[in-house]
């Protein structure tokens, strides 16, 4: 499951690239709306292809809540907040996600309590995060609440996935949250946005690498990841996307890396490992229980 982040983390983070590459020929939110409209359709062919069934009508007030949090609300927020906000600075805040879905899991999903260890991993990865951004507070204070209002949307599509959709097919929730969103873009785009797109090879590659593998794969692959791992372990781990999106800078993009984003990015890696490594008494209890076990097999 570790790799599944990982890879998942590395699409992600490298897709910052080809989003701040498309602004530049595409109005942002139509943009958006492109990226996840043909992520929709790849996945309405997959669920084709493997017959996967309509949701049930109990399940499908749910995947339209989380289209609108997850996806239309989500990047509606971060585009709207790169305005008046550096990118790094609103990547910062709308990753603040980890820290608001730990918190809700704390007290709204069973077993997912805060402990010493894992408060601490996610204080030290939010702390590092910033650090690495090495985000200048610039901007209007509407702008950064939409930005942090983004995290905030993302993590209660999330709950909701771990508290009402747990038992659903996570491709067919997927493909209709994402319907859902692609719709609700388009749709704003349509009423609010006046820019020209300017097509040509290189915009056709970023909406091709947004829609197929940051949209479609990748949703699929988280989808996946929440609905198996703990909420707070899995949130966490993400806080690599953004720093992975600041090294796709520094080697595509031709943007600096400074000393103190090295150093945020090692604060970000203690905090994903303090909160996915298990604690003494954890590893003790493990131990303990295999033991018993091999105990009773041998008395068997």
């Amino acid at each position: 499951m570790n790799g599944l982040i990982g890879l998942l983390c590395l699409i992600w983070g490298f897709n910052w690239v080809f989003m701040k590459l498309a602004n530049g020929v595409f109005p942002p939110v139509l943009f958006a709306g492109y990226r996840f409209a043909l992520g929709a359709l790849v996945l309405i062919a997959v669920c084709m292809v493997r017959r996967v069934p309509l949701p049930r009508m109990r399940d499908l007030k749910w995947y339209i809540l989380c289209g609108i949090l997850q996806t239309m609300y989500f990047n509606l927020a971060i585009q709207l907040s790169l305005e008046d906000l550096s990118a790094g600075l609103t990547s910062v805040l709308t990753y603040s996600m980890p820290l608001w879905l730990t918190l809700m899991a704390h007290f709204l999903l069973p077993g997912e309590q805060l402990r010493i260890r894992k408060l601490l991993g996610v204080v030290i990865g939010i702390i590092g995060l910033f650090v690495a951004m090495d985000a200048h507070w610039s901007g209007s204070t509407p702008a950064l609440l939409l930005a942090v209002s983004s995290g905030l949307s993302w993590a209660l599509a999330n709950l909701l996935v771990k508290r009402k959709l747990g038992h659903c097919d996570m491709l067919q929730f997927t493909t209709w949250q994402m319907i859902v969103g692609a719709a609700g873009l388009l749709l704003y785009s349509v009423i609010f946005e006046h820019g020209e797109s300017h097509w040509g090879v290189m915009p056709v590659v970023y909406v091709l690498f947004s829609g197929i593998v940051g949209s479609a794969l990748a949703f699929v692959m988280w989808s996946y990841i929440l609905s198996k791992v703990e909420a707070s372990k899995a949130s966490i781990s993400l806080l690599l996307v953004p720093v992975i999106g600041v090294v796709s800078g520094v080697l595509f993009l031709n943007e600096s890396l400074s000393m103190v984003t090295i150093a945020g990015i090692v604060f970000v890696l203690m905090g994903i490992w303090l909160v996915n490594g298990k604690s003494r008494r954890q590893e003790t209890g493990v131990q303990a229980a295999a033991g018993q076990e091999q105990q009773t097999q041998v008395m068997k």
